[in-house]
């Protein structure tokens, strides 16, 4: 099928990221080093209000006539950066002279109202511990890789939600990015002073960012990072850009990668395809732009000569260029095409990974493509030729082996030559197949059944969407999942309206 071409439009409006929304708080980061704060109480909460304040450099005040076992022995050892100072007496208006915040641990509501009062008349910021209604500010979790803060507030909400915010980015950072970050400070001047504003300083902060998150250790000395300098300034000329061929994945953002996210947060231009979801466009960096370059077969399509075009021209502006492509770039996303041009303009051009949408379908199904029991090899076959045909470079007999399961992609319009041309080569009709539109989004269909049906069972889906065939016994299982009238989880559920 013959498709008509378009050019590459820079999207301006629906698929740009949304205004900041309302904020239930503004999320502020307070120097106190040196500064005096006032802390009423000597319980085990008020203690660890203590701790976290002196660590940030306080010289923390706390009243109490009693204390509970964690103050007692937070005062006896100190802090590691700021002071703890113990007034053996209850606080008073007098207390909060110098003071630039208050905090208290209080026991009724009236207890609360006094010292909020109190606080408010002596001008001093206020936090009365789990009483929100008395609170001019609310202690959030935190994420501590000083200098590197990180503080997770819903409002007073819903803490435990918070904590496991806290949790889960806690699994996300290096453990050594403490030590990243302070040499980052470091190295920042001479960064200053040799490299030129713009590209090439962001380059640097990019390199220096993927060494940051690999997992290895911060060195000593800055020897090594003044190489990279050098390099960053040397090698590449501010005027030269380069080009990041990303996966998207195969539609719902969460299938990111981590390092998929840092090329999206470090690009200037974006070229991406039609398939490539809101959500995933929303984590890129606010200020890049946004150019669709869809290739679709039968619709209006990019052709791939100006998309080439495009990445060189942006290229030798000096612009970060990610090249963002449904699924994995690697397997049927032209990226042979792109890197080879690239390359030829010597632009320097790099590949992230992304989980193609095969992998993604048997997670969806809750199968393994290569089940010893079924399969010993798993094939990525394209649906149809450049010309819009059957592929008759593919070993169609080899397809029908037993211990193989085949996965076609962009399959939909040549289900029934599909099916009729495996049959032929010897498949039986009884053989199981699925076929998926949408992988992985909120409008996913699915279907399963026998080779025979393949092509009245892909009718049944969207194929607006891009669909997937499935080939092999292992897919008999899947055949229950998609007709039975089975009821999701509550979580579930929820987990798919929120794609």
């Amino acid at each position: 099928m013959m498709t008509t071409s378009r050019k590459p439009v820079e999207v301006k409006s629906s698929r740009q990221p949304a205004r900041m929304g309302e904020l239930a708080c503004l999320p502020v980061f307070f120097q106190l080093k040196g500064q005096k704060v006032l802390v009423a109480g000597g319980t085990d909460a008020a203690a660890w209000k203590a701790e976290l304040l002196a660590a940030a450099g306080a010289e923390v005040h706390v009243y109490a006539d009693t204390l509970e076992p964690a103050m007692a022995r937070l005062l006896h050892a100190g802090s590691v950066s700021g002071s703890l100072v113990h007034h053996s007496s209850r606080w008073d208006a007098c207390s909060f002279a110098g003071m630039t915040l208050a905090i208290a641990d209080a026991e009724t509501d009236e207890e609360a109202r006094t010292f909020y009062d109190a606080a408010k008349a002596a001008g001093v910021p206020v936090n009365v511990i789990d009483n929100p209604p008395y609170c001019d500010f609310q202690f959030g979790s935190i994420v501590n890789r000083s200098p590197v803060v990180i503080g997770i507030s819903t409002n007073g909400a819903a803490p435990i939600l918070g904590q496991a915010i806290r949790r889960r980015i806690e699994t996300l950072l290096p453990s050594g990015l403490a030590d990243w970050a302070k040499l980052a400070g470091r190295v920042r001047a001479a960064v200053m002073e040799r490299l030129s504003p713009g590209p090439q300083r962001r380059r640097f902060w990019e390199a220096f960012t993927e060494l940051a998150f690999s997992e290895r250790s911060a060195p000593e000395a800055d020897g090594g990072i003044a190489d990279l300098i050098d390099e960053t300034g040397l090698a590449q000329p501010a005027s030269q850009g380069r080009v990041t061929l990303v996966g998207a994945g195969p539609g719902c953002a969460e299938f990111l990668t981590l390092k998929a996210v840092r090329a999206l947060q470090g690009a200037d231009v974006i070229l991406f395809d039609d398939l490539v979801a809101d959500e995933v466009l929303e984590l890129a960096r606010r200020e890049a732009r946004r150019m669709l370059v869809g290739k679709r077969g039968g619709r209006k399509s990019c052709r791939q000569e100006d998309i080439n075009d495009m990445m060189v021209a942006l290229a030798k502006q000096g612009k970060n260029v990610v090249r963002l492509k449904s699924g994995d770039p690697m397997i049927f996303g032209r990226a042979g095409e792109e890197i080879e041009r690239l390359k030829t303009e010597g632009i320097p051009v790099s590949v992230v990974p992304g989980i193609t949408a095969a992998s993604a379908m048997a997670a969806e199904f809750g199968i393994s493509l290569t089940h010893r029991d079924h399969a010993q090899s798993v094939r990525f076959v394209t649906g149809h030729s450049r010309k819009g045909d059957l592929p008759e470079t593919v070993n169609w007999s080899g397809l029908t082996d037993p211990a193989t399961t085949t996965v076609f992609y962009m399959g939909a319009r040549m289900a029934g030559q599909i099916s009729a041309r495996l049959m032929g080569e010897g498949a039986s009709a009884d053989l199981p197949v699925v076929a998926v539109s949408g992988v992985s989004r909120q409008n996913e269909r699915r279907w399963a059944g026998r080779l025979e049906d393949l092509a009245a069972g892909v009718s049944t889906l969207d194929v607006r969407d891009p669909v997937l065939i499935g080939v092999g016994s292992l897919f008999r299982s899947c055949r229950a999942n998609v007709t039975e009238d089975t009821l999701p989880s509550v979580a579930d559920r929820l987990i798919r309206a929120s794609r």
